[in-house]
């Protein structure tokens, strides 16, 4: 049996009391309010990654760009610690010509650097788009750019807010040397 409850005017009362659709109304706030900090927090976890994911892509094409350029070629040419020359003699001939000199280098673009590949035929090669601290680094320092193997460029990238520092590193597999006399100038 059902029981009724019965109101003073004697109609019959079926319904919601105002303290049940006040809970109800709690109940249903507390649960958006849940779901909408979980979505703006998947939201926030997903710009992030994709941040790194781009850096990291970034990252593994200069590592792989730096690599080739600096392992092809036959002759560090050039260098100090803001930039690299190398000379890639592209037709064999054994002549250095300006369009087989390709530069690694850092150009300024409001507060950050970027890593450049420029040869002599095209607009600069942007290979890292935001990253500082740039240093390239050579096998024996104290030797004229024409005795070096070696090269490294090392930098930092900001992932997330946090720097962090990378080294890219490679030698030259057919070196040249023979072609130059001892102050570095090429032999006829």
């Amino acid at each position: 049996m059902r029981r009724q409850i019965r109101s003073l005017s004697g109609s019959n009362y079926k319904g919601l009391t105002l303290v049940e659709l006040l809970v109800a109304l709690m109940v249903t706030s507390i649960i958006l309010a849940a779901v909408a900090t979980l979505a703006y927090a998947l939201g926030k976890v997903s710009d992030s990654g994709d941040d790194t994911a781009e850096k990291q892509a970034q990252l593994r094409y200069a590592t792989l760009r730096i690599s080739e350029l600096i392992r092809y070629s036959r002759l560090v040419y050039a260098g100090n610690e803001n930039e690299v020359v190398l000379w890639r003699d592209d037709n064999g001939d054994d002549y250095i010509e300006p369009a087989e000199l390709v530069t690694i280098n850092t150009r300024q673009v409001g507060s950050d650097l970027q890593l450049c590949e420029i040869d002599g035929t095209a607009e600069p090669i942007v290979l890292l788009h935001q990253c500082g601290n740039v240093q390239f680094g050579f096998d024996q320092p104290s030797e004229p750019p024409t005795k070096r193997k070696f090269v490294s460029v090392s930098f930092d990238l900001n992932e997330n807010g946090i720097r962090h520092r990378y080294q890219i590193s490679a030698a030259l597999r057919c070196w040249a040397w023979y072609m130059l006399d001892p102050e570095g100038s090429i032999l006829q």
